[in-house]
């Protein structure tokens, strides 16, 4: 699946860096800037990048999943960023109400 349509780089990509990275040091911080950058890209529109972020904690918790950790020591990540998206409501995008209109 094509996640970046400006870097033409797909869903495949982006979790084998990040898989790259993990191996690296299983308990860095990733950010999509850091993915980016390991690819030798930039992100130009970051339109993809909400989706980078689901995909980093998707393959992050599969990767600690695998690993020797056990499962107590795993904290669900996903289901606290999504947790936080419903905190600041859906009405606002870019700090603009829905009620907002162009001139």
């Amino acid at each position: 699946m094509l996640i970046c349509h400006c870097n033409i780089i797909t869903e495949k990509e982006i979790e084998q860096t990040i898989v790259g990275l993990l191996n690296e040091d299983p308990w860095q911080l990733i950010v999509p800037a850091k993915v980016y950058h390991a690819m030798r890209k930039r992100g130009r529109c970051c339109g993809c990048f909400p989706n980078v972020v689901e995909t980093i904690i998707r393959v992050t918790e599969n990767y600690h999943t695998r690993s020797e950790v056990g499962g107590v020591d795993i904290v669900s990540h996903l289901d606290r960023v999504r947790g936080l998206r419903g905190q600041y409501g859906s009405r606002t995008h870019e700090r603009r109400t829905a009620d907002h209109r162009a001139a």
